[in-house]
């Protein structure tokens, strides 16, 4: 068994746009249940808007500032029409309502109807929206080479892109750790542990609810664009596992942490990258095939967050008296 190679592709994974896009995902998501105790299991939700609305105002012809501006307004607009009617629900009633709203996003996004401004559920094409990024690239075409890592400087997959989304993570985790230590951070927890003792102080919980969802949501929405760069827009690509894999991060490092968020990425997906390269040099082809590989990594996956959930719900660098799940 190539070790070197093994340990190589783990690595690789670790710095991977994808692990940057779930990372960010997750932070959102923190932000959400972390921080506010919302049991919110829309994010993929988010994260599809904020892709649709960076590639479609990109091909049509907006520069790069004003399609993230799309992106985000959408799931600005997205969080308040979720918000509005919902907010007021606990528990697994707004968890319901959550997953639903994603799959609607979903679905319409793959409707036939909006083939021409959406591609159905082809999606768009990568090499139609990548442009306007790839030219802000400070970087000449060709690869670079560091230390075992050899990636191109601007093409899909590409240093440009993993620097980009790192730095995003870098800033979310910054804001996240201003907000903890802040009066308005500070609500939101109250609001997360007894939120009618926040009420009876006089804070409007339904804005400052309001005003997290929004914000994760944003978050999300980054994180969606980030994670089609290296791809193509694909809404079935979003759906409800997308979802369950970004609360899996987020329980794995720890909800309520400022860098639990980034830590359980990456844990994640190099985890699930060492079991199929490993069991792909091991396990003989009669026994199992590569696509069932794959399908038994993602099985390892659902037993990991089963047992999260029953041993550590805090997670890897939580605090079990941080985590709060209102189900009044």
């Amino acid at each position: 068994m190539d070790w070197a190679r093994i340990l190589t592709n783990v690595a690789g994974e670790l710095i991977a746009p994808t692990t940057a896009a779930y990372a960010l995902a997750a932070i959102g998501l923190n932000v959400h249940f972390g921080l506010t105790g919302l049991l919110n299991f829309g994010q993929a939700g988010f994260m599809l808007l904020g892709a649709y609305g960076f590639a479609i105002s990109t091909i049509a012809g907006f520069p790069l500032w004003a399609a993230v501006l799309v992106a985000i307004a959408c799931a600005v607009l997205f969080g308040l029409l979720l918000g509005i009617p919902t907010l007021k629900l606990r528990g697994d009633y707004l968890a319901i309502v959550t997953i639903a709203a994603a799959e609607i996003v979903r679905i319409v996004g793959r409707s036939t109807a909006l083939t021409d401004l959406t591609g159905a559920s082809s999606g768009l094409r990568g090499d139609s929206y990548k442009v306007t990024f790839q030219a802000l690239s400070p970087f000449p075409d060709g690869t670079t080479t560091l230390g075992p890592f050899t990636y191109a400087n601007n093409a899909s997959n590409s240093w440009w892109i993993r620097i980009v989304g790192w730095l995003l993570v870098l800033l979310a985790c910054l804001l996240v750790w201003r907000l903890i230590n802040s009066p308005w951070g500070r609500v939101l927890k109250g609001i997360r542990e007894d939120e009618d003792a926040v009420r009876s102080l006089g804070k409007n919980v339904y804005a400052y609810k309001m005003q997290a969802l929004v914000l994760g949501g944003v978050i999300g929405a980054l994180a969606g664009v980030v994670y089609v760069l290296p791809r193509a827009v694909q809404p079935d690509a979003m759906g409800r596992p997308m979802t369950f894999f970004i609360w899996t991060i987020l329980l794995l490092g720890g909800a309520a942490t400022v860098f639990g968020p980034v830590l359980g990425s990456m844990i994640f997906w190099g985890a699930l990258m060492l079991i199929k390269t490993v069991m792909r040099d091991v396990v003989p082809a009669t026994v199992m095939r590569t696509e069932q590989i794959e399908q038994f990594g993602w099985i390892v996956v659902g037993v990991t967050l089963m047992l999260l959930v029953i041993f550590r719900p805090q997670g890897i660098l939580g605090d079990r008296k941080e985590l709060a799940i209102d189900a009044r």
